[in-house]
């Protein structure tokens, strides 16, 4: 094993990991998919030890390739803190992920907008954090909201996170649909009904995973794996003609011939939080924290609803523990 490693091969390592795919992982890194496995075997003959095993099917991690991941992390984790400490805090507009020009993520950057006028705060819209928390960690995005405990906990150990709204879930049904009469809906009346819930989409699996912990045990069916949807208007397009009822939060875009009920009796809550690369020093990230907070409090965004709630344990904690 060589005294130094370069960055970049770790870069790429960690990378190949968590795709177990060369041409995603190529696509993540933005260089082409000889560079990337030229510097994985780079890396191999550093190390001295084959660290995938490779096939035309399917690529998998050698035990080698496991032993060396979580220290692989630790390096690059520690690298990005030093290049942050003596980064100037401001010197460079702030990428923040808020999925849709609507909802929670959304007001928070229009107030941070507000707080910190001089700062250049771009939106990006682009749904899932499992898909942004990978962007997040390799510095091609700044920050992102969702479900933190939703991730894996090596990826958890790259990012830090402020709890900001416990979200109220919701359901999306036909205009027509028998439920759809109701101001809500009690969650034990969506027994039998199968519901979209981002299945099949890989930058999505945190909401997925929730959706699944919701349905278990309450004969609540899952919607077939579908692949990923780009944009507002291509969700509305599959939406109508697959005839899906959808599970969402109560803050979800318009859907023509649709209605958005609220779920209770419990009230099943998505736990939203702001989440950056652990590291990150920004006046724009200092005023998105406190945009967080105003609006939290002013908006009561982290006091539980009244009555019965759904709240997996994890995520319970994950809040608790944000800072």
């Amino acid at each position: 094993m060589p005294r130094d490693l370069d960055p970049r091969l770790l870069r790429a390592f960690t990378a190949v990991a968590d795709e177990l795919h060369f041409t995603r992982a190529a696509a993540r890194l933005y260089v082409a998919q000889q560079a990337l496995s030229r510097d994985i075997r780079r890396l191999e003959r550093e190390v001295g030890a084959d660290l995938f095993d490779r096939t035309t099917r399917r690529v998998t991690l050698t035990e080698d390739g496991t032993r060396l991941l979580p220290y692989a992390r630790r390096v690059l984790a520690a690298h990005d803190d030093l290049a942050a400490a003596f980064r100037a805090p401001d010197d460079r507009p702030l990428l923040v992920d808020v999925s849709v020009p609507m909802g929670t993520a959304h007001a928070v950057l229009e107030e941070a907008r507000r707080l910190a006028p001089a700062c250049e705060l771009v939106a990006r819209y682009h749904s899932g954090l499992t898909g942004a928390a990978a962007e997040l960690a390799a510095g091609r995005l700044d920050v992102s909201f969702g479900r933190i405990a939703g991730l894996p906990p090596a990826v958890r150990a790259l990012l830090e996170h402020q709890p900001v709204r416990y979200e109220p879930m919701a359901v999306l049904l036909d205009a027509d649909h028998p439920l759809a009469a109701r101001p809500a809906v009690p969650l034990a009346e969506l027994a039998g009904e199968t519901l979209y819930a981002g299945d099949g989409n890989p930058h999505t699996a945190e909401w997925t995973d929730l959706a699944a912990r919701l349905f278990a045990g309450r004969d609540i069916a899952m919607a077939a794996p579908f692949p990923e949807i780009e944009g507002s208007a291509e969700f509305l397009r599959v939406v109508r003609k697959q005839g899906w009822s959808v599970l969402a939060s109560v803050e979800f875009i318009d859907v023509p011939g649709m209605a958005l009920r609220p779920v209770t009796d419990p009230v099943p809550l998505s736990p939203v939080s702001l989440v950056w690369r652990r590291g990150l020093r920004h006046a724009g990230l200092d005023a998105l924290r406190t945009a967080c907070r105003r609006l939290a409090a002013e908006r009561g965004w982290l006091r539980r609803p009244e009555g019965p709630v759904w709240l997996p344990d994890e995520d319970a904690a994950s809040m608790a523990n944000g800072r």
